[in-house]
């Protein structure tokens, strides 16, 4: 099966196609268009949820975010100023938050997601990315790899604004990656006002699409398709590679001081608590594509698969336990809610619900 990252991925490679059709039909760009009211935003596709202090956002198809300010009981449409697909969204503290999706779009809030500012699309990140490879040609004439780098970010340019963000963290307010398909990643050091280039410094050569980031372990991990699993080394500035034994696509990471969970198709999770040098099989018990993630209070992990089947760990991650949620649905994303709860988010909407004594 699956994971609805794995689609988004996938659908980013047809969407010029489809553009074209849309657009004898009378498409509207959804760069230039706002995202529409809609009673029914927190109840329709949503793919991404964060806990922003006290209250919860929830982001989807359309451009539609939704927040509550009272732990899931009634919800909010905020303002958006685009009509993209949004895939994820992170929340470094009660106010400052990112949001992710379709077209490039990287969307900012600076009051616990009432609010969103657009700031970064995918036009103008090809256009960063050629300008950015540009240089590095003209630095170092002789590489071939960036030669062929800087061939791809023209094709990726030519393409347009098809390829999606797939992910986004925060250290703090102001440093912060988003990753998508095809090895798109950027870098911020104010907080968005700028978007720097990370297409050189990933160990990453076929250019598989990037699923998912975070901070756990102990470090900062990317993991992708093909069991792709990239580390940030501090020193040089690079995501290196860290070799595991699975070759199937990884769709998330999470993880506690010490231990990093890589998780991703078919139900397979690995951890790791020596930096990702070695890495052991975990039995989460979930038969379906792992999805999402979340950490709780105390340090226990929890995984969530497409199915909504939810296991939650020990301290360490290495045991899971199968829990059952009232109600159950389809998962593409989940959040600790805090006071026991989790907040899931998928096909049917969001929903938030309380996870049973353990």
């Amino acid at each position: 099966m699956k994971s609805i990252r794995a689609a988004i991925a996938a659908l980013a490679a047809t969407s010029a196609c489809a553009c074209g059709l849309a657009a004898a039909a009378g498409f509207q760009d959804p760069l230039a268009v706002a995202a529409q009211p809609s009673l029914l935003a927190s109840r329709s596709l949503l793919q991404g949820v964060a806990r922003a202090g006290s209250r919860l956002i929830a982001v989807g198809q359309r451009g539609h975010i939704v927040h509550s300010a009272d732990g899931g009981g009634t919800w909010q449409q905020a303002a958006v100023p685009v009509s993209s697909d949004l895939t994820a969204v992170f929340f470094v503290n009660e106010r400052k938050g990112w949001a992710v999706g379709h077209d490039g779009v990287v969307l900012h809030s600076a009051d616990g997601g009432l609010k969103w500012t657009l700031q970064l699309d995918g036009r103008r990140a090809n256009d960063s990315l050629v300008g950015y490879l540009q240089q590095r040609v003209q630095a170092q004439p002789q590489s071939a790899e960036l030669k062929k780098l800087l061939d791809e970010a023209r094709r990726y340019q030519e393409q347009g604004a098809d390829k999606p963000f797939l992910d986004v963290w925060f250290a703090d307010e102001r440093n912060g990656y988003v990753v998508g398909a095809y090895n798109l990643i950027f870098r911020t050091a104010d907080g968005g006002a700028s978007w720097e280039p990370w297409f050189d410094r990933t160990d990453n050569p076929k250019l598989l699409n990037l699923y998912g980031i975070a901070a756990a372990g102990g470090g900062v991990y990317v993991v992708g398709e093909s069991g792709l699993v990239l580390r940030l080394d501090s020193a040089s500035q690079r995501f290196q590679a860290r070799p595991t034994p699975y070759a199937g696509s990884f769709f998330g990471v999470v993880g506690t001081a010490d231990t990093v969970v890589a998780f991703g198709l078919r139900g397979n999770a690995y951890r790791s608590d020596d930096g990702g040098t070695r890495w052991d099989k975990v039995e989460a018990g979930l038969p379906a594509t792992i999805v999402a993630a979340t950490s709780l209070p105390g340090g226990a992990l929890v995984l969530a698969d497409a199915g909504g089947r939810v296991a939650v760990s020990d301290g360490a991650g290495r045991e899971f336990k199968l829990v059952a949620l009232k109600p159950s649905m389809p998962v593409a994303g989940i959040a600790n809610a805090g006071n026991g709860r989790l907040a899931l988010v998928g096909p049917r909407g969001v929903a938030v619900t309380a996870l049973p004594a353990r």
